[in-house]
C-alpha cells in the first residue's frame, strides 16, 4: 500500500452489563439513616411498617436508590448523617439491649436525651461494667463487630480466691468448653486482695459471657468484670453513666474514613446521663417549647418494638468495700476539717 495509512478508530467500550439490581438493600439504608439495626429493620418491614414509594413492603429483599420515597410509620426517613462514636461507662446492671421482655432497665433508658438514636456496638453483661460504644451508623456498627477487625478488648477481673500462675496457664494457651473452642486470653495477674484478687484480661473474641465462663472452668468466681478499652478507645477518666463523643479526626485516623465521613464532635467534654429516659414517641423539644419535626431523624419520632420504656431508677451505690484501692475517690482540696487555731506559747523571759 502507498501513502500514509489512517489511524483506526478506538472501538468504543461494550456498556457493562451486571445482573444486580442498583441502590442498597432497605434494611442496609434504614441502618445507616440510624432508624434501626439492620435485625430491627428487617422486623419492622415484616411488621409492614416500613413503606417504599407508598406502597407497604413485606421483606427485606428490596434495593432502594436516593430517587425512592421512604417512610416509617407513615413518617418519612432523612438523608442519613455522618458516622458518629460515643464511649459509654455501662454501669452494672443494665441491659444492653434496646428493649427488655423482663422489664429491665436498659442502658438507652439511661443515655442523655440529647443524644441521637444509637445503637450498641457489641454487648455487656447485665453484671458487668465499663466502656461500651455506642454509634449513630448500622454500617459503622457491623464493621466495629467483625472478628477481621480483629481488636483487643481489655478487662480489669476481680475473682475470689487466690489464683496462682500455673492455674491461669490453661487461658494463655486456649481451652475448650462444652465443645467450644476458646482462643488464647491475655492474664495477668495484678494482686491479691484479702479474699480476692484482680487480674487484666485482653481477648479479640467476645464471646457470650466469655470471661465468665473461663474463670469458671478453671475454679474461680468472677464478682467483678470491668471493660476498660475496647481497640483504641479506652475508658479513661470516664465514671459510671457517663457519655464522651469520639472526635471526628481520632474516628477518621482509627477507621480510616474518608475527609468528610466524620462529623465533628459539637461541644468536646463528657455528659452525664441521666436517670431516666422519656417515654418513646413523646415529642422531642429543644428548649424553645416547639413540636419535634415530622422527618424522621437519628432518634426523634420513631418508637422502638416495644410499647412502652419502663421508667429507670437509680442504681444502688456500691459499698466501699466493693471497691479496688485505685477506684475509691481521693478527697478534694480544702475540703477536709480545718485545724483550729494555734495554742500561743507562754512568753519566755
Amino acid at each position: 500500500m502507498t501513502g500514509k495509512e489512517k489511524p483506526k478508530a478506538p472501538a468504543k467500550a461494550a456498556p457493562k452489563t451486571s445482573d444486580s439490581p442498583e441502590g442498597d438493600r432497605i434494611a442496609k439504608v434504614l441502618s445507616r439513616a440510624g432508624i434501626a439495626s439492620r435485625r430491627e429493620a428487617e422486623r419492622l418491614i415484616e411488621l409492614g411498617e416500613v413503606k417504599v414509594n407508598g406502597k407497604v413492603i413485606t421483606s427485606p429483599a428490596l434495593n432502594v436508590t436516593a430517587k425512592d420515597k421512604i417512610t416509617v410509620r407513615g413518617e418519612p426517613v432523612a438523608e442519613p448523617e455522618p458516622p458518629r462514636l460515643w464511649l459509654y461507662y455501662k454501669p452494672e446492671g443494665l441491659v444492653t439491649s434496646a428493649s427488655d421482655e423482663k422489664g429491665r432497665d436498659t442502658v438507652f433508658d439511661h443515655l442523655p436525651e440529647d443524644m441521637p438514636r444509637v445503637m450498641s456496638v457489641g454487648r455487656l453483661d447485665l453484671n458487668s461494667e465499663g466502656l461500651l460504644l455506642l454509634t449513630n451508623d448500622g454500617e459503622l456498627k457491623r464493621r466495629l463487630e467483625l472478628p477481621s477487625t480483629g481488636w483487643l478488648r481489655k478487662y480489669r477481673v476481680r475473682v475470689k480466691g487466690n489464683p496462682t500462675e500455673p492455674e491461669i496457664e490453661p487461658l494463655r494457651k486456649g481451652i475448650t468448653i462444652d465443645g467450644e473452642r476458646f482462643q488464647p486470653m491475655e492474664v495477668k495477674l495484678d494482686r491479691h486482695q484479702g479474699a480476692n484478687a484482680w487480674l487484666t484480661v485482653g481477648l479479640r473474641e467476645g464471646k457470650n459471657r466469655e470471661i465468665r465462663r473461663a474463670m469458671n472452668h478453671i475454679g474461680l468466681t468472677v464478682n467483678r468484670l470491668i471493660r476498660t478499652s475496647y481497640g483504641p478507645f479506652r475508658l479513661n477518666e470516664l465514671k459510671p453513666g457517663e457519655v464522651e463523643e469520639v472526635k471526628a479526626r481520632v474516628l477518621r485516623d482509627q477507621l480510616g474514613l474518608a475527609e468528610g465521613d466524620a462529623k465533628p464532635a459539637p461541644k468536646p467534654g463528657k455528659a452525664v446521663a441521666k436517670p431516666a429516659r422519656r417515654a418513646a414517641g413523646a415529642p422531642d423539644a429543644d428548649g424553645s417549647g416547639k413540636p419535634a419535626r415530622k422527618t424522621l431523624k437519628p432518634g426523634e419520632g420513631l418508637k422502638t418494638l416495644s410499647e412502652t420504656w419502663k421508667k429507670a431508677t437509680r442504681n444502688p451505690a456500691r459499698g466501699a468495700e466493693d471497691r479496688s484501692p485505685t477506684d475509691r475517690p481521693k478527697p478534694a482540696r480544702g475540703t477536709g476539717p480545718r485545724p483550729g487555731p494555734r495554742p500561743k506559747s507562754p512568753r519566755q523571759g
